[in-house]
């Protein structure tokens, strides 16, 4: 499967996805920017969307409803000195969506 891929978040972290040539979206980390920047990556079309964890959330009312589909895939990835948990929460849906069950859950 071939698809391209885009980095959600902010300069620091899409930085070395920029350097492997990847679509990188720098973002401020206010609310209606990373709205707007998510719905310009639903736009392009892209197979996989990588979002730093400190965007997450603001950017979660857009991909909310394309997680449902097979693309493009939403990964949450902890960027930051303390997680907040989103990536890991965002990773057990997509267990519970292809098993059933959420094994992260306790």
């Amino acid at each position: 499967m071939e698809g391209k891929v885009a980095v959600l978040g902010d300069g620091d972290f899409v930085m070395p996805f920029a350097a492997l040539g990847l679509d990188t979206f720098a973002t401020e980390p206010t609310p209606e920017k990373v709205v707007e920047t998510a719905q310009a990556i639903l736009k392009g079309h892209y197979a996989l969307v990588v979002v730093s964890e400190n965007v997450a959330r603001a950017a979660e009312p857009v991909f909310d409803e394309v997680q449902k589909k097979a693309m493009p895939c939403v990964v949450i990835v902890p960027f930051t000195a303390e997680p907040s948990g989103v990536a890991t929460e965002a990773l057990g849906r997509m267990i519970k969506m292809a098993t059933g069950i959420n094994i992260l859950k306790s």
